[in-house]
């Protein structure tokens, strides 16, 4: 029995794992003709203390999101995947990815690099691929990166 997905969210953090991660959602996207959303929380948390000595770097990261998902949108569509659109959200990954936009956009594949780029994070309280695993209501696929021999 072959599972068909519709509806994919894939998580972009920069990452290479991330960017592997988009790499498999587009190839599985194009075999389903499932539409594709690029996502990319902005941890606010990680705000607190830099905006005090950059109230700007909201705008920044914003901006940086946008041109990251505009260009991994583009290579999407170049790739052949008819439709792909991105968001962009504020707060924890964690929380956004698995409980809001996976159930708003009515996803049935989420998929996700193995780490991402917040190694302290991680650490102290788990990865965001671990919590995307346990929290989804759909099927999630972990990526690695590839191993150089």
């Amino acid at each position: 029995m072959r599972v068909q997905y519709d509806h994919i969210l894939v998580a972009i953090d920069g990452s290479k794992e991330s960017e592997r991660a988009l790499e498999k959602s587009i190839e599985i996207a194009k075999r389903n003709n499932a539409k594709l959303l690029l996502a990319h929380v902005i941890d606010t948390r990680s705000f607190l203390l830099i905006d005090s000595y950059d109230p700007d770097i909201a705008d920044r990261a914003n901006k940086l999101a946008i041109d990251m998902l505009e260009k991994y949108q583009n290579q999407a569509l170049e790739a052949g995947v008819a439709h792909v659109h991105y968001e962009i959200e504020y707060g924890s990954p964690k929380v956004k990815i698995p409980k809001e936009m996976a159930k708003k956009h009515k996803i049935d594949l989420i998929v996700c690099g193995a780490t991402g780029m917040n190694a302290v994070e991680r650490f102290l309280i788990g990865s965001v691929s671990e919590h995307i695993t346990r929290y989804a209501p759909c099927d999630v696929l972990i990526v690695r990166s590839q191993k150089s021999s």
